[in-house]
């Protein structure tokens, strides 16, 4: 039983009257429809997203950047020339020529397929065959986009390429579209949603308890999947949102379910019936869940700020996700509960007397406040140490030449390196209006980290391409584009501009380093602001606002080690150019749910007691069991998605499951106790005239 329920359990008989608990009292007497409503709004859009289907659109303008004024400009130009690309490549070790029969049939194989517009053979153009003769490539043009093709007729189109193997050829197939059908699915949602049942039924020694907080969570993202599907037809929402949702959707929505679980079974142990149970649970967690979820929508939201159109779908997606997940846990499970109380109730009371809640971790909270600055040295390098790797990040967009080596993809994109050069699947696109193409063709030959130059396209509007000698996630190639802007092209007479896939992934970083300050300014500083109202206090809201900080900082150093650096076997490239700022979004955010769980209940104690040292002993003897189960079901979700074929969801997955891991285990554990009782009562000092004009919101009732 927990410690601190004993002394308080006499004030206790009484429910609570605030409003969460007579919303749980709604849902318990009305526990059939609130299921059924969820049931019908589950039911509801999962079909009408069905019927409607999505329109998804990666959004990748950056206006005002070079790339994205080569895109405008191109589009201006052309404005028919849409639809996906592929590619198919040959080899052939005697030379493509002695294989053109069947490389000739399977094409007119290809041609005659769905949504193919056009196939250009290799040998219609002799600059799709390599200099030896051996490789050469085939440009498929698709008349919808990528994330518009059946996923069949693209599995058609590739079966039907592959027969030409069968000639002695080695065909491999490259390309967005290819790509992403060998990316579709994937074991990560229902790996992390198992594995957490399994930490669940541990905790809780009955399946039916373990399987509430997953009840609760499938309803939440699932209502959520389809609401994002059906507005996805009239906003602007990236193809990634729907899985990146699902990740945090299960994570947030099973830990806030178990942490009002939780405080609901504690209830019934120290002594109410199980209404009342319910009731308070929902006014003492349910509070701390729904500031929890508020300062991950607050966070979410601040990627607004970043004035980037990629990300405000995203922002606007996942905290939608997190708001109804606070919704279902406030609502479904109390009905869930009054449904299963007393099957509930006798499970928890059988397993009562063979547990003794708390007595580890207030033993860890003594150790660590008897020699605060040992754990809290130590915390500060394991943080530190982690956090250095990210020092070294590279930004950039993924290409073929970091799929699977076993991938068709990837062996598309060797064929093509090996053929043409390691730039050839990504050349630089410099475009000129008013400036010489002849002088600029001679120029770029010049440059040194250049391999081919074309010879100036178009009239009015002049274009040339240029093949870097190095791959496109080569570092050197992103220093070729900054050398060509800044050095090169201003010594030419016009004016230049150098676009392509490399050229974007420089302009998105650089676009977000300038709009950083201001998204971590308004992120840290409202999160900060309603620490501050509730726990009234000054150091409390610095204080976690830097150990988040730190927090984020080893999930990114971690994910440039791996994902970066190659570590443990890993593709090495650069990290997705949007995937750091989501990260920073989401971790903070969800850093701030453990700092309200752990922190609002010390606080409880020393509103109860005035013992600061009291208070960070009972604060952990009573969250730290639920703060490590709710963190080791969220680093089993997220680390699924390790399993992703996608690589930027195994970054995100990594990268949260890193954050979590050192959150719970390292800053709630150990640096948080460890300043709490080096601060003492300063921990909850506050100007008396900032106390006077800052709003009173109280996460436990005794506060009131």
């Amino acid at each position: 039983m927990l410690s601190a329920m004993d002394t308080i359990a006499l004030s206790r008989r009484q429910p609570p009257g605030g409003a969460l608990s007579k919303l749980a009292g709604w849902s318990q007497r009305h526990r059939w429809l609130a299921v059924s409503l969820w049931l019908l709004t589950l039911v509801g859009v999962t079909l009408g997203s069905q019927l409607a289907g999505s329109a998804y659109h990666d959004d990748h303008s950056l206006p005002g950047t070079e790339s994205q004024q080569i895109m405008d400009l191109f589009k201006a130009r052309a404005p028919t020339q849409t639809g996906a690309t592929a590619e198919i490549v040959f080899k052939a070790g005697s030379g493509l020529a002695t294989a053109r029969g069947p490389i000739d049939r399977t094409l007119a194989e290809v041609r005659s397929q769905p949504h193919v517009k056009a196939v250009t053979s290799p040998f219609d153009t002799p600059s799709a065959i390599s200099r030896e003769g051996t490789i050469g490539y085939a440009a498929i043009a698709f008349d919808l986009e990528s994330q518009d093709l059946p996923y069949d007729d693209i599995v058609r189109v590739v079966d039907t390429a592959k027969k030409a193997e069968a000639a002695g050829l080695q065909v491999e197939l490259g390309g967005e579209p290819i790509k992403r059908a060998n990316e579709r699915g994937g074991p990560s949602e229902g790996v992390g949603l198992l594995a957490a049942l399994v930490v669940l039924v541990f905790l809780f020694r009955s399946i039916l308890a373990a399987g509430l907080p997953v009840i609760t969570a499938i309803f939440a993202v699932g209502s959520t999947l389809g609401v994002i599907v059906l507005v996805s037809r009239f906003v602007d929402i990236a193809s990634y949102t729907a899985p990146l949702m699902m990740l945090v959707g299960f994570g947030v929505g099973v830990d806030y379910a178990l942490l009002i679980f939780s405080r609901y079974r504690g209830e019934i142990l120290a002594g109410l019936d199980r209404e009342q149970a319910a009731r308070r649970a929902l006014d003492t967690a349910g509070r701390s869940v729904l500031f929890a979820g508020g300062t991950v929508i607050i966070a979410l939201l601040g990627l607004l700020a970043l004035g980037l159109g990629s990300l405000r779908g995203v922002a606007l997606a996942v905290a939608l996700t997190v708001l109804v997940t606070m919704l279902a846990s406030i609502t479904l499970l109390p009905a869930l509960l009054s449904l299963f109380g007393h099957r509930l109730e006798k499970g928890i009371r059988k397993h009562a007397e063979k547990r003794e809640h708390g007595k580890a971790w207030g033993k860890l909270g003594d150790a660590v406040q008897r020699r605060p600055m040992v754990p809290l040295v130590i915390g500060l390098l394991v943080l530190v140490g982690l956090s250095l790797p990210a020092l070294g990040m590279r930004l950039g967009f993924a290409d073929a030449g970091t799929d699977p080596e076993t991938s068709t993809t990837r062996q598309a994109y060797d064929l093509m390196a090996e053929g043409f050069g390691p730039g050839f699947s990504e050349p630089l696109i410099v475009v000129t209006e008013n400036g010489d193409g002849a002088a600029l063709q001679r120029k770029l030959e010049a440059t040194p980290g250049i391999a081919e130059v074309t010879p100036p396209l178009g009239q009015g509007v002049t274009t040339v391409l240029a093949f870097p000698a190095s791959s496109p996630q080569d570092v050197a190639t992103t220093e070729l584009v900054e050398r060509l802007r800044t050095e090169v092209l201003p010594g030419l007479p016009g004016e230049y501009l150098v676009g392509g896939s490399v050229a974007a992934a420089v302009d998105f970083a650089d676009a977000v380093g300038d709009r950083l300050p201001l998204f971590v300014l308004v992120v840290v500083g409202l999160s900060a602001l309603l620490l501050m109202v509730v726990f009234r206090s000054i150091l409390i809201p610095l204080k976690a606002a830097l150990l988040n900080l730190l927090s984020i900082g080893a999930a990114l150093g971690v994910m440039t080690a791996v994902f970066g650096d190659g570590l443990f076997g890993a593709q090495p490239g650069p990290i997705e150019a949007f995937v750091p700022v989501l990260i920073f979004a989401i971790v903070f955010g969800l850093s701030m749910d453990y700092e309200v769980f752990l922190v609002s209940r010390m606080h409880e104690e020393w509103r109860r007691t005035g013992d600061a040292r009291h208070a960070v002993r009972e604060g952990l003897a009573s969250t730290g069991g639920v703060i490590t189960a709710a963190a080791v079901i969220m680093i089993l979700v997220f680390g699924a998605f390790l399993l992703n074929p996608d690589r930027m969801l195994a970054q995100f997955g990594l990268g949260l499951a890193v954050a979590v891991l050192v959150d719970a285990f390292v800053i709630r554990c150990l640096v948080v106790p460890a300043v709490m009782r080096m601060l003492g009562e300063r921990a909850w000092w506050l100007p008396r005239w900032l106390d006077r004009r800052l709003p009173h919101v109280a996460l436990e009732p005794s506060s009131r």
